[in-house]
């Protein structure tokens, strides 16, 4: 199985992650199939958010599963991802219930 995750980079209490398409049976920081793009948490760069949402959405559609933090990125860059269907944690349980209680 292909998942889309997060690659941790930088040094110690001064993270950034590259967004990437990676093998599910690979650790966090070995070899990736493809970069969509870059977070940097601490915002210390113009753009702390780049997701090159075409190739986010190929893999996609070709079945990469993307993590929960991973999604929640990926949807603040303007992918579609409605279409996912993964199991999720408890932040998409609880996405889950806000909808369906203002509905």
């Amino acid at each position: 199985m292909v998942k889309i995750r997060l690659m941790r980079l930088g040094a110690k209490k001064n993270p950034h992650y590259r967004i990437v398409v990676v093998d599910a049976r690979k650790r966090r920081n070995s070899a990736y199939i493809e970069s969509l793009g870059y977070y940097d948490p601490r915002e210390t760069v113009a753009e702390p958010l780049k997701v090159n949402a075409e190739r986010a959405q190929y893999w996609l559609s070709q079945g990469a599963q993307p993590t929960d933090t991973a999604l929640k990125l990926l949807e603040r860059a303007g992918v579609d991802a409605g279409n996912v269907d993964v199991k999720r944690g408890k932040a998409y349980a609880a996405r889950t219930q806000a909808a369906q209680a203002q509905a």
